[in-house]
């Protein structure tokens, strides 16, 4: 699994390296009719300094920090390149997309997509549908004028239920459709992230990508929460021989 190592404070927006803001411990106090779960998740969201870092810089969500870092260690936005992103909401990937690609109003290179409503990104095209819906590819193909994707990312991930072995197959039922897409609209030499879950990637997928892609990696960002189960899966620099016709 690849490791980010050196500071983890310090950075500004745009920066893949870690928070640098001075916070005070906030405890949150269980009120009538509030979970104790649900009160340990504000407290924990309340002194997150990636949340808190999000908010001061613009941020859709802490999750900007997980796509910046993993840029910064592999440099997969680059300038004029054109990102497709699946699972889009609430936005935070789309803004970081839009900021390295340089997508514009004028010129649309970051289309994203989701089921749930989210607010617009300045820059990018955002499709409010279900990803898993028939007509959902070709209508992101469309929205990029149809060309080809550099870059397939998700973030996609399958409500969970509370049975790991249950949650962990559904999102890797997610990784599969995400894959196949990938490998149907990529432009040789683009490269596929996919959100996926500690506990074992099915081997027939690893495969797969290994034939089609030069490289494939199982990366942990930073940003990821410690304790959480998820974990980043690049597969870099599609093989045109591998390409689907």
């Amino acid at each position: 699994m690849a490791k980010f190592s050196g500071n983890k404070g310090g950075g500004g927006r745009g920066s893949g390296r870690g928070p640098n803001i001075r916070t005070m411990h906030t405890k949150v106090k269980t009120a009538r009719g509030r979970k104790l779960s649900s009160t340990l998740w504000l407290q924990r969201q309340l002194n997150d300094p990636y949340v808190q870092r999000a908010k001061a810089e613009g941020y859709a969500s802490r999750a900007a920090y997980k796509l910046l870092e993993i840029d910064e260690r592999y440099a997969l936005l680059k300038p004029g390149a054109r990102i497709v992103d699946l699972g889009a909401a609430p936005g935070g990937w789309c803004q970081v997309a839009v900021a390295k690609v340089g997508s514009s109003a004028e010129d649309i290179r970051v289309v994203g997509i989701d089921y749930l409503e989210m607010d617009p990104v300045a820059g990018a095209t955002i499709l409010q549908k279900d990803f898993l819906d028939n007509d959902a590819p070709g209508m992101l193909i469309d929205a990029l004028g149809g060309h080809a994707p550099d870059v397939v990312m998700s973030d996609m991930a399958a409500p969970t239920i509370g049975h790991r072995r249950t949650d962990h197959m559904r999102t890797m039922a997610l990784v599969e459709v995400a894959l196949d897409f990938a490998l149907e609209v990529l432009k040789p030499g683009g490269h596929f992230l996919t959100k996926t879950f500690q506990g074992g990637t099915e081997q027939s997928l690893l495969s797969l990508m290994k034939q089609s892609f030069k490289g494939v990696h199982h990366v942990k960002p930073p940003a990821s929460r410690d304790g959480s189960v998820e974990l980043y899966l690049l597969a870099k620099d599609r093989k045109p021989s591998q390409q689907k016709t």
